[in-house]
């Protein structure tokens, strides 16, 4: 997945968490709505984490296809 992707994957992303929180607003918000919310968090950490790796290996003229998404244990965990 090139950085292109990974930034539309985002935006995908972003746009259903808006609608599920507008949902939420409107008092809708199931149980499986709030599980996607988690969902979509984890995979947007996943998907900035994999930015963030090809831009660090293309930095050190590394290959940015070496990238590798991480477990959600590993980006739930960082430190901020």
């Amino acid at each position: 997945m090139d950085d292109s992707q990974i930034h539309k994957t985002i935006e995908e992303l972003v746009a259903e968490e808006h609608r599920l929180w507008q949902d939420e607003q409107a008092g809708g918000n199931l149980d499986e709505d709030k599980r996607r919310l988690e969902q979509i968090k984890v995979t947007l950490d996943q998907c900035w984490d994999l930015l963030h790796q090809r831009r660090a290996l293309r930095s050190v003229g590394g290959d940015p296809d070496g990238a590798q998404v991480r477990d959600e244990n590993v980006v739930e965990n960082y430190w901020q």
